[in-house]
């Protein structure tokens, strides 16, 4: 017999505009046009010349940002690297992708955890759930995750539209792919929630993700604040690509890495901490700042805000770009 389940239609669904909102797009976006911020680290430097580098010679620049990133307000900056082919491939979590879509719908985003828990009402709003719909209408269509919703953000006119990176991504044909843990979103509680075509969708994404993987020779992978699904998807993909390349008498070794992230992790980063040191559980650092490079790469740290790190690396690509 099968377990007993929860049974969504139960579920009291209220209309996002109720909802308290803690971020609100005026606020928090940052222009391209924006001074730079005063921050200084030598490996931005490197990475803002190995981007460029790897953009004239057509090779991939991936980003792998968690939703913090966009809740900073550097989607602005994300868009135009992505207009400039300065940035080849974005990958968003769940939650990236739910707050590119409220705020593309609403201009806000971002509700209080500790408030909606207590009332159980948290995650459960109307309008956010037509993300599903979206999803499950560009499985029909055999799209991924990421480009279903930005057509739905982009061809339905969405009143901030041109601020989204998923809409950017439909428009400048850019992919910007979805990387999903189902039950993790808020998007998962609702009612229309279709498991099978998130699933099949977000596999898409995760099939292109690893193709522009097999063109990262010469270029630069940046985990930008995902500690678990950023190199754990990561991993994966270069597996595939280097069976591939390894198979045609190819490879792919140089290449630059960095992680932007909030965590002190120390000097010593050139090889793994042991399994008694906490850092050796921050996946960033043994996957991407020590195993994918131990044979030809290149990586660096950088600690900090990403309200400051991510449009410190913004003007500095531009500096050299437009050098």
């Amino acid at each position: 017999m099968p377990f007993p389940q929860f049974d969504r239609d139960q579920l009291e669904i209220l209309p996002l505009m109720e909802r308290v909102h803690d971020l609100e797009i005026e606020r928090i976006a940052i222009r391209p046009n924006d001074p730079p911020p005063d921050f200084r680290h030598d490996a931005i430097e490197m990475f803002a010349e190995r981007i460029v580098a790897a953009a004239r010679q057509g090779r991939t620049i991936l980003f792998c940002c968690g939703a913090h990133v966009l809740r900073q307000g550097n989607s602005p900056l994300l868009i135009d690297l992505m207009r400039r082919g300065l940035l080849t491939h974005l990958a968003l979590n769940g939650a990236g992708a739910i707050h590119d879509f409220e705020l593309a719908m609403i201009g806000r985003t971002c509700e209080s955890v500790a408030r909606y828990i207590r009332e159980g009402q948290f995650g459960l709003w109307r309008e956010t759930a037509r993300l599903n719909d979206a999803v499950a209408a560009g499985h029909r269509d055999g799209l991924g995750f990421g480009e279903a919703v930005g057509r739905a953000i982009e061809t339905e006119g969405f009143p901030y539209r041109d601020e989204s990176v998923l809409a950017a991504g439909y428009r400048l044909q850019v992919p910007v792919t979805v990387h999903v843990c189902l039950g993790q979103d808020i998007v998962h509680e609702h009612p229309n929630f279709d498991g099978a075509a998130t699933g099949a969708t977000s596999y898409t994404d995760f099939l292109i993700y690893a193709q522009s993987v097999t063109k990262l020779e010469g270029g630069v992978f940046l985990n930008i604040g995902s500690a678990v699904m950023g190199p754990e998807v990561y991993l994966k993909a270069l597996a595939m690509a280097r069976n591939v390349a390894r198979r045609r008498g190819e490879e792919i070794r140089h290449f630059t890495t960095g992680v932007f992230d909030l965590p002190e992790l120390g000097d010593d980063l050139d090889r793994e901490a042991p399994k008694n040191d906490p850092r050796y559980y921050f996946r960033p650092f043994k996957t991407i700042l020590v195993r994918t490079v131990a044979d030809g790469g290149e990586s660096r740290y950088v600690q900090g805000d990403h309200r400051v790190t991510v449009p410190a690396l913004y003007h500095a690509i531009m500096k050299r770009w437009e050098a």
